[in-house]
């Protein structure tokens, strides 16, 4: 293939390469050790040599090399695995290229056509590369491959493949990477050694590219903690980001069902695709950067040149067009772009054919001129027709008047239409007060900028803009700017009424949502007039209500109502339900959730800023968790928890703008700003008191807002000994210094540290788990560990393969740790016959559901982990008398208890207190306690005996001796039977035996004659036979049955 060309340095590459042909402008070389003269493995093992001290070779034997006589560089243009292949290069070379290059008088003109030329080849290349890649019949003959070596289930939906090495210890293993929906899997074979690889994607920890000495560029994986490195990739960038995309992919549907469920393109994992990764994650990426609705995505982009008014001259870059957006952004994402909701376009006028141009003119009298579209006509005509479809009643209005109408449709009178800021503190019009003056300077800026950029939707975003939102935004334009940079305008605008309805909806409804949010009422800015009213408490609860109606998954989280809080102060009260569905939906990702994912990942994120900017605080705090805990507040409440209203309130106009990255920017900046009295301080406790009093001394100079309406300092009093920050100079400060951060940067750190997150927060329910059960059993910890692992595999491959298995849907991050993964029947089955000890539960045998039967205690259809370690518990460390027990007890009949094998429904917190009670006051049962065994039970609890015997070394042996216990039973109860005869109307004992049969009816009626028997006859018949006794105390070795559980775990499913 030919590569793009790359300058190399030959001065030691001789050692491992020969030449075999050249000329007075090319190279063909081979690796030394393949080919003649030289083995397979020495030649991957000088390959491998090569790509690691060379970084512009690649994983192929054979390369072709330009140079020109007169200059010692020499440059990398082709490579190929077979000779064949790189044979065909260069007699193309000599055919095509070695005449033209005659007539070249200079070196550089020789090689920059060269290198042209290559260039251009390659481009051909790609053009056809998608197409090798759908290529039906490579891609059958790869997934069969797949199948064989892995022995997967057949639903497993492969992905893509790729070439690579893997490198165990210091040796590279040269095979293939499959990738599919659930699994990373590697597969080699050199000189009949075998290199097998299976990781699922829920077992990743860390997922990242690195370089080292050994390898410059690799993919290092982080799963049950062991570290595996894939290098020497032709496509590496692209094979790590579908790896990531697959590992996030499963991290929402395994473990974060609530962020999985807003992503209906990915809903079925049979379905999922290459080209349809690319294509969300394309989508993902676009949404993001124009802040747009869920529902968007990226569906045509064209390149173009803009014309910018307000600077003169046409800017390159690229129109994005979604359903209903047209969006443009410039070639380095920073200079300008703008957002065009498609209702907004009034006409498209008729292209300009010579400068292949169209111009799209919007309301508000702006126009939007793009020219040299590639595919100019098409452009044109998709926007008509969107514009057709999107069209609306509304069109007729004005810009002004649609800012007005929108969302307005049919509002009720109980929901409030003014700032409360606006009611609270209204603004006088005559006031010369400096602070003011500053104000109506600042709307004055403003208000140029409106004239020059546009104003509302389709208003040009450019540095300008970024400058005047840190300089701070007019208290009169706060919420309708906010409204715009969170693109919250949009979505009430493709709502209209809608909030007016969930407000009716939710009213009078009682949760444990709604119990929290009138608990947290009077908490949210107590200090403020308008919280001190029932018009602010009103609006702030209506608003919450209708956020918890709408989103049940997220509910009600604290800092919810303080972020709401300053949101109303602000904006209309509809307008803050949107700007809340932004923050929550859309900026700040699972940060609301009863797991705060979202805010631990960027607390991860902000450690990893910390590391790179500020060493010298690293040095001094090696332990950096010290700032997750008290940077937490930061994050869940946008500094609104820490700061004084009024400088808070910038803080959030930056989030707005630039979002999350505003907020780490201004964290480290707080770091740096006390940097020196934190290095010297002694403990955590010194370190949060530095703070507190930080945040104390910020203050807002330029704020129009009284004293009444200003917050007072929460923490030290006297605030004479420390000097004042002011919150605009400490942001200019933070974007000053840290504003290189890109938000391209901190969306791939979010990827990167979410598995750690969640894999983090699994760990930690899982000692949990154990700590409780390890109580209860007497398996070591290890042992638990391994337990653990296999059952919440087993949970997960009843989800691996549909979106609507019980497990899946009944798993609830929420409920108590035992209750998280939890087994069905069916996967309960698979797992209990692995590790059962003796081999008499199939999975298809009834006595398996009789098992489940018994344990699941809450009858739920359902079984925790509690609940199958104790019954593993009993049968490999349980006494002779408590294993007989439990196989006595399997036998017994349900009685009146009904089991569903359909999963739980909604979570009942009563019946949760009520089994919680139970448990504790549950007393020790007794072998009294146990219900006598009729002759159908007998004779099925002997034949399970049977099968448990079979395959022992004294199988025989233990038959005889059950067979001389049920003989010596049944002799017992006939004499029992005969000495009852002459008193049977009278005696109590006869009574008891009637009504312990009538309590053990299964349904048919038994004759009086029917003998029947205790437990205590059972076991002391079974005492008495040595043999058996011996072979139920005999210890069973867990450990090996770990293992093949382990091994067999995948495949058994696959048999089923």
């Amino acid at each position: 293939m030919w590569l793009k060309p790359e300058e190399i340095l030959l001065k030691n590459a001789f050692k491992l390469w020969v030449t075999e042909k050249d000329n007075k402008y090319f190279v063909l070389q081979r690796r030394r050790g393949y080919g003649d003269g030289g083995g397979g493995l020495t030649g991957l093992l000088v390959g491998t040599l090569d790509t690691v001290l060379d970084s512009t070779s690649k994983v192929a034997p054979y390369r072709i090399l330009h140079h020109t006589p007169d200059s010692q560089v020499y440059w990398s243009i082709a490579c190929g695995v077979t000779k064949e292949e790189i044979v065909q290069h260069w007699d193309w070379l000599q055919q095509n290229i070695m005449r033209t290059l005659a007539v070249f008088d200079s070196s550089e003109d020789i090689t920059s056509f060269v290198q042209g030329k290559i260039r251009g080849l390659i481009a051909e290349e790609g053009k056809a590369s998608l197409v090798m890649e759908d290529d039906p019949e490579k891609f059958r003959e790869a997934h069969l491959r797949f199948e064989k070596w892995f022995e997967l289930p057949p639903e497993e939906k492969l992905v893509t493949y790729y070439s690579c090495s893997y490198w165990k210890g210091k040796v590279p293993c040269q095979g293939w990477l499959y990738l599919s929906t659930n699994f990373l899997c590697f597969y080699s074979y050199l000189l009949g050694s075998e290199v097998k690889l299976v990781i699922s994607w829920d077992e990743i920890w860390r997922l990242e590219k690195t370089s080292n000495v050994l390898l410059t560029e690799s993919i290092h994986v982080l799963a049950h903690g062991e570290d595996h490195y894939f290098s020497m990739l032709m496509h590496l960038s692209e094979t790590f980001v579908i790896m990531e995309q697959l590992a996030d992919y499963s991290i929402k549907r395994l473990f974060d069902k609530e962020a999985f469920q807003r992503e209906p393109a990915l809903s079925d994992p049979l379905q999922i695709t290459k080209r349809g990764l690319e294509a969300h994650a394309r989508s993902e990426q676009f949404r993001t950067f124009f802040r747009l609705p869920r529902e968007e995505n990226l569906l045509e982009v064209y390149e173009s040149f803009l014309w910018v008014p307000f600077s003169h001259f046409n800017t390159l870059g690229k129109i994005c067009l979604s359903e209903n957006y047209l969006c443009f952004a410039s070639q380095d994402g920073s200079q300008c772009h703008i957002i065009v909701p498609m209702r907004e376009v009034v006409n498209v006028e008729n292209p300009d054919s010579s400068s292949r141009a169209l111009t799209v003119c919007v309301r508000g009298k702006t126009a939007l001129r793009f020219s040299e579209v590639r595919d100019y006509q098409r452009l044109a005509s998709t926007i008509r027709s969107r514009c057709g479809i999107s069209a609306s009643p509304q069109h007729s209005a004005s810009s002004e008047d649609v800012t007005l109408m929108v969302g307005q449709k049919g509002s009720s009178k109980a929901v409030s239409t003014e700032a409360l800021m606006t009611v609270f503190h209204p603004q006088d019009v005559e006031n010369l007060d400096p602070k003011m003056l500053k104000e109506k300077m600042k709307e004055q800026s403003w208000n140029i900028h409106f004239s020059e950029y546009g104003r509302g939707t389709s208003m040009f975003f450019t540095r300008k803009t970024r400058d005047l939102i840190v300089r701070g935004v007019p208290e009169a334009l706060r919420g309708e700017l906010w409204m715009l940079f969170s693109g919250a305008v949009n979505d009430m605008a493709n709502h209209p009424g809608y909030y007016t309805e969930l407000v009716e909806q939710s009213l009078g409804t009682s949760t444990l949502a709604t119990d929290e949010i009138e608990r947290d009422l009077h908490r949210s800015l107590p200090e403020h007039p308008a919280f001190q009213s029932d018009t602010g408490i009103s609006a702030l609860r209506r608003v919450l209500t209708a956020y918890a109606y709408r989103n049940p998954k997220i509910g009600y989280c604290q800092a919810m109502n303080i972020l709401t809080s300053v949101l109303l102060l602000y904006a209309k009260e509809e307008e803050a339900f949107w700007l809340l569905v932004a923050v929550c939906e859309r900026m700040l990702p699972d940060y609301f959730n009863r797991r705060i994912i979202g805010a631990l990942v960027d607390q991860a994120v902000f450690e990893d800023l910390i590391r790179e900017n500020l060493p010298q605080l690293v040095d001094h705090m090696t332990d950096l968790s010290f700032f997750s805990s008290v940077s937490l507040s930061w994050f869940l409440t946008l500094f609104i928890s820490v700061l004084p209203i009024e400088s808070a309130v910038n803080v959030v106009d930056c989030f707005f703008y630039d979002g999350i990255k505003a907020i780490l920017q201004l964290g480290l900046a707080v770091l740096e700003y006390n940097m020196e009295a934190l290095i010297t301080c002694h403990d955590d406790a010194e370190a949060v008191t530095i703070l507190s009093r930080f945040f104390d001394s910020v203050t807002n100079k330029d704020s129009p807002l009284p004293p009444t309406v200003q917050q007072a300092p929460v923490g030290n009093s006297d605030k004479a000994s420390h000097f004042n920050v002011d919150i605009s100079e400490l942001i200019r400060g933070a974007y000053e210094k840290y504003g290189h951060i890109r938000s391209e940067e901190v969306e791939k750190s979010r990827k990167r540290n979410k598995l750690h997150v969640i894999q983090t927060l699994e760990d930690t329910t899982k000692q949990n788990v154990i700590r409780v059960v390890s109580q209860e059993v007497r398996f070591s910890s290890s042992q638990l560990d391994e337990l653990y692992n296999l059952f919440k595999r087993q949970h997960f491959l009843s989800c691996y393969w549909t979106m609507q298995s019980p497990a899946l849907l009944h798993h609830d991050p929420s409920l108590a740790y035992l209750e998280q993964y939890q087994l069905g029947f069916q996967q309960f089955s698979v797992l209990f016959s692995l590790l059962e000890p003796w081999a008499f539960c199939s999975t298809k045998n009834p006595l398996c559901f009789w098992v489940f039967r018994l344990i699941d205690e809450n009858q739920d259809g359902l079984v925790n982990f509690k609940e199958y370690c104790c019954a593993l518990d009993i049968l490999y460390s349980g006494s002779f008398t408590n294993k007989l027990k439990f196989l006595f007890k399997l036998h017994l009949p349900p009685g009146d208890l009904s089991v569903k094998l359909t999963g739980r429904g909604k979570v009942d917190l009563q019946a949760y207190l009520k089994q919680w009670q139970n448990e504790i006051l549950k007393k020790e049962e007794t072998i009294k306690d146990l219900p006598r065994i009729n002759q159908t039970q007998f004779i099925q609890f002997s034949k399970t005996l049977y099968s448990i015997f079979h395959g022992d070394p004294k199988e025989e042996s233990l038959y005889q001796a059950v067979a001389h216990v049920t003989s010596l039973l049944l002799r017992m109860e006939e004499v029992g039977r005969r000495l009852q005869e002459p008193s049977t109307s009278t005696s109590p004992e006869g009574s008891d035996t009637s009504s312990s049969h009538t309590s053990q009816d299964v349904g048919a009626d038994l004759s009086e004659t029917e003998w029947s028997f205790s437990f205590e006859q059972v076991l002391a018949s079974l005492l008495n036979e040595p043999v058996i006794v011996a072979f139920f105390e005999r210890p069973v070795d867990i450990q090996t049955k770990l293992g093949q559980a382990k091994a067999a775990q995948l495949k058994l499913k696959t048999n089923k």
